[in-house]
């Protein structure tokens, strides 16, 4: 079967590599076998071959934080997915053909899912969700500040601070996106930069805001604190400059805010297994509805895998690269 491999840490399209590799086996007592349908390139995954993320396995290894799959068998003792169902898994080294993992590891998702959406499921929809529900308790009218707004999280928090009653200010690097993310549901959209405070303020007529989510850091942080009112938090969940999020000490001091960090992986360990289950059958319903989406620029075969990553790259994309290892969807 084919799967992708880097055998040292470099340039993406450069270190990563389709290889023929053994078959995964039948499934053991408790575990599950999937077919990888399609799975998309996240920031995560880039900054794992460059061996800039957080985590460096002992390589050769494999890339690749989610995909979706389809179970062709169960071992014995597994009884909450068989085979047909599609399923999203919660471990990582998801860039290859087929996976055998535990059954814990997989979530059945509705089976009437866009296959491209549901490729997209695992981690930016829950991330969105999580954003707005355990760093700060919103209620009705709340205003909340995020960066990369137009963003797959940002597009996705959009929709559900609508959904909320939260109103959200938008900020990102082109004037160009504004009717964009106003369709999705944004309440202000501003260019960045290092007025962005004033404008802010003019636009939301001085309300009050509690939460800024940063995904840029560096002095991209201490631009959206500027935006936040006394006591406001700003939650750190990425760093697309490549720096430590700067925040002014007068804010922290004086202004009493507060920054904090977020990774999905510790949101979802705060819950029981059923409890992430139910949130991921959550989402996936409003996937079904249309509620929530995700734009795809291209997707590409596994064969071609550097290709996709270098197209991930690029500046300015329509939407999210996708690759499937198993045939076109």
């Amino acid at each position: 079967m084919k799967q992708v491999l880097i055998d040292r840490y470099g340039k993406p399209e450069k270190v990563a590599r389709c290889a023929d590799v053994s078959d995964v086996g039948a499934p053991g007592p408790g575990e599950v076998v999937f077919d990888v349908i399609a799975f998309p390139i996240n920031p995560a995954d880039i900054s794992f071959c460059r061996g800039t993320y957080r985590l460096k396995p002992e390589l050769p290894a494999t890339p690749g934080a989610e995909c979706v799959g389809r179970v062709s068998a169960v071992g014995a003792g597994v009884a909450h997915v068989k085979p047909g169902d599609l399923v999203i898994n919660l471990q990582r080294e998801n860039w290859t053909q087929k996976r055998r993992v535990k059954g814990d590891d997989v979530i059945p998702i509705p089976s009437r899912l866009d296959l491209r959406q549901a490729a997209m499921l695992r981690i930016n929809p829950p991330t969105a969700l999580l954003l707005l529900t355990d760093i700060v308790e919103l209620k009705p009218g709340d205003w909340l500040v995020q960066n990369v707004a137009n963003s797959a999280v940002g597009r996705l928090v959009i929709r559900l601070a609508r959904a909320r009653g939260f109103k959200t200010v938008n900020v990102v690097r082109r004037e160009s996106l504004f009717a964009e993310l106003t369709t999705l549901g944004a309440d202000v959209s501003v260019v960045d930069g290092p007025n962005v405070s004033d404008t802010v303020k003019a636009k939301t007529g001085g309300a009050p805001i509690r939460l800024g989510l940063d995904a840029v850091s560096g002095q991209a942080t201490a631009r959206l604190s500027s935006c936040l009112g006394d006591g406001g938090v700003i939650c750190n969940y990425g760093s697309m400059s490549g720096e430590d999020p700067v925040m002014p000490r007068g804010a922290l001091t004086s202004g009493g805010q507060t920054l904090v960090g977020f990774i999905l992986g510790r949101g979802l360990a705060k819950r029981s297994l059923s409890e992430v289950r139910e949130i991921y059958a959550d989402l996936g319903r409003q996937v079904l509805d249309g509620t929530l989406t995700a734009p795809v620029e291209k997707v590409y075969p596994i064969e071609d895998i550097k290709a996709a990553l270098a197209h991930a790259q690029q500046g300015e994309r329509s939407g999210k690269i996708l690759v499937t290892p198993n045939g076109t969807i």
